[in-house]
């Protein structure tokens, strides 16, 4: 079982629109709690999750996917429902390819449903961390690079400015606690020594919203690999969420992406193959 929250992060939709599919009748909580009325989801729902997504990416109005998953849409239907919008959309303005595309995307799912996922998710202990970091929310998901690298620009210039060497490999934190497109809660930080947390003399001058802090130490930190283009992570990030929710565990602090291949100011071309590991703090499902 997952909690609403946690659900939200691994299909990617917001906490209101599960509500508005739970009022719908398109996708009810696997279970809500009597007393307290909090939802409660099953990683069994992701795929018709999933479904509702992919037809409402098609342009198929809530109304409509409601009558055709009410009659049962079959996997040959379906297949035949997106060759047809693929004919469709390959006559449509150049403005469309960008849909034509993710409609070749979902055709794979379809056929790639039931395979395990490639990636191995392991249960760690992380110690504490002192870093340097700057905290903002960023308005929407496309203003996301830019401000990722001003935030890092930032602090190494800073680090530069006091002769000081990063102590570890950068790192995002995402503080908001389900999946969210806009008003995004993102922290850049740089490890750096450790003394310098509440130390006066060592202190380097700091400007704006750049802050010294330690992230605590973390007993039971949920991990994954992920090698490969940055723009192909997505997967790398639903294994993990899948993992906590199969061995009912639930979030216990900020999503953490770690940077292993180096500096993003450095990576010449998106297209170019990285090295990073995602880490979520974990407990065991409170239910």
């Amino acid at each position: 079982m997952l909690s609403i929250g946690d659900f939200s992060q691994l299909g990617q939709v917001t906490v209101r629109t599960l509500r508005l599919y739970d009022e719908l009748n398109l996708l009810k909580p696997a279970r809500v709690d009597r007393f307290s009325g909090y939802r409660y989801y099953s990683i069994d729902q992701l795929p018709r999750l999933n479904r509702i997504l992919m037809l409402k990416d098609l342009d198929f109005s809530l109304e409509q996917i409601a009558r055709l998953l009410k009659n049962n849409l079959s996997a040959d239907h379906l297949r035949e429902m997106l060759s047809v919008k693929q004919q469709e959309l390959e006559r449509e303005l150049q403005e469309s390819e960008a849909r034509l595309s993710r409609v070749a995307t979902r055709l794979r799912q379809i056929e790639q449903e039931g395979q395990l996922s490639g990636y191995d998710v392991i249960l760690k202990r992380v110690e504490s961390q002192t870093i340097m970091s700057l905290r903002q929310v960023v308005p929407t998901l496309r203003e996301m690079g830019p401000r990722r690298c001003a935030s890092f620009g930032a602090l190494y210039d800073r680090l530069e400015e006091n002769q000081m060497e990063p102590a570890g490999m950068e790192l995002v934190l995402y503080h908001h606690t389900e999946y969210c497109e806009q008003d995004i809660d993102m922290e850049a930080a740089v490890p750096v020594d450790k003394s310098l947390h509440g130390s006066r003399t060592s202190l380097p001058a700091l400007a704006g919203a750049m802050v010294i802090h330690t992230l605590p130490s973390v007993p039971n930190m949920a991990t994954v690999i992920f090698q490969g283009r940055p723009a192909d992570v997505e997967q790398a990030v639903t294994a993990l969420w899948h993992w906590i929710g199969a061995n009912e565990f639930e979030t216990a602090g900020p999503f953490r992406e770690l940077h292993l291949y180096g500096r993003e100011l450095e990576l010449t071309s998106l297209e170019s193959p990285v090295t990073m590991e995602f880490q979520v703090p974990v407990q065991k499902l409170r239910i």
